[in-house]
């Protein structure tokens, strides 16, 4: 029997606060969550200080909320996970003290975590609506997409994560945000992009998909960002002055309609969406793989996931993709690969401080 069969984990690496109870066979007994949209978006994007204030103020009646949806006292718990790295340096330290806090109170240990593992492992998290595609395992090719983070891996087994490919410059989710500033959407723009994609034209404005043509794996938006800011600014007046006009009234409706925004967002994002799907397709043909993973709060996008699995049924691959409140960073991946490293042997100091900057590749495996 595992000595750690429960771990209660923490997640503050950058704005979402978010606490779970994780099994160690991946069962969520618990994840809950508070974000801090609302108190960003007047400023365009995420203000360090504010974050990690905002994380004192939530973590611990959701450390409260998880223990009793999960049904359990703190005291039952066997250990502790929390995000030590990569991350906004203030909102990663709140969340290292406090578990620091916790397993001195409790007596048992902890360990802190990479959360892009977390990513890379979300597809293995079960709860009551969601279980990965059966008999799914190692190896696999894995694209994490997210506003900070846009990498192909190859994992061959737990700790052993090697780095395809990686954008060179702006990640996939930091060019959607920003694109969608440019043309009034405002901040967080992602989410808001792909809704009124989805009734938009695709073809109607043209974008560069680079590095298509490239035998490296790795990955470029900064100039696909670069070329909608200038198009929007070479628009007529009129056009612009309707794009605008059309992205106030969805801020103050919430209602996506079809329209000249609806198009430009839809080109904007099949752009993006096109070099994704055509550099996980190619490393996954490369190196032989039957399965792929694409995580990351990017692998939220709905026409990047129907992309991706239209590719996967029609070329015979096993797509593991997680729920929308799996992909944003969230506990419960950071429990699962807190508690697998527990039940390796794995513990954290007291000492163990925030890792702003840690690439997986460079993590070590506990088995050695």
């Amino acid at each position: 029997m595992r000595r750690f069969q429960k771990v209660l984990a923490i997640e503050t690496s950058c704005d979402d606060t978010s606490v779970a109870v994780v099994g160690h066979d991946g069962r969520v007994h618990s994840c809950v969550m508070a974000g801090q949209d609302l108190y960003h978006a007047k400023y365009g994007g995420i203000v360090p200080e504010i974050a990690s204030r905002n994380h004192t103020h939530h973590l611990l009646p959701l450390i409260q909320e998880a223990l009793d949806q999960a049904g359990i006292k703190l005291d039952e718990v066997d250990g502790f996970a929390v995000t030590s790295r990569p991350g906004l340096i203030g909102s990663l330290l709140t969340g290292l003290v406090t578990v620091k806090t916790l397993s001195v109170t409790a007596g048992k240990p902890f360990v802190g975590v990479n959360h892009l593992e977390g990513h890379l492992l979300a597809p293995f998290l079960t709860d009551t609506e969601y279980a990965p595609p059966q008999g799914f395992d190692f190896p696999y090719v894995a694209l994490a997409v997210s506003g900070g983070h846009t990498t192909l891996y190859r994992v061959d087994g737990f700790g052993r994560y090697k780095v395809l490919g990686r954008t060179l410059d702006d990640a996939a989710g930091e060019a959607f945000d920003k694109f969608a500033k440019k043309i009034g959407l405002g901040f967080p723009g992602g989410a808001r992009v792909d809704r009124l994609a989805a009734l938009g034209n695709a073809a109607r404005f043209e974008f560069p998909r680079a590095m298509l043509k490239d035998e490296r794996d790795d990955m470029s938006f900064s100039g696909l960002k670069t070329s909608a800011a200038r198009l929007f600014d070479e628009l007529l007046d009129a056009d612009r002055e309707t794009i605008l006009r059309e992205a106030e009234e969805f801020l103050s409706t919430k209602q996506a309609k079809p329209g000249l925004l609806a198009d430009l967002c839809a080109s904007f994002q099949e752009a993006i969406v096109d070099v994704l799907v055509a550099r996980l397709t190619r490393a996954a043909t490369r190196e032989k793989m039957e399965r792929v993973v694409l995580t990351g709060g990017v692998a939220a996008n709905s026409r990047l996931r129907a992309r991706v699995v239209k590719w996967a049924k029609e070329s015979g691959k096993t797509a593991a993709i997680p729920p929308l409140r799996y992909c944003t960073d969230n506990a419960a991946m950071v429990g699962l690969a807190g508690v697998i490293r527990l039940n390796l042997g794995e513990t954290s100091p007291i000492s163990l401080g925030p890792e702003p900057k840690a690439p997986l590749d460079q993590e070590k495996s506990p088995r050695g």
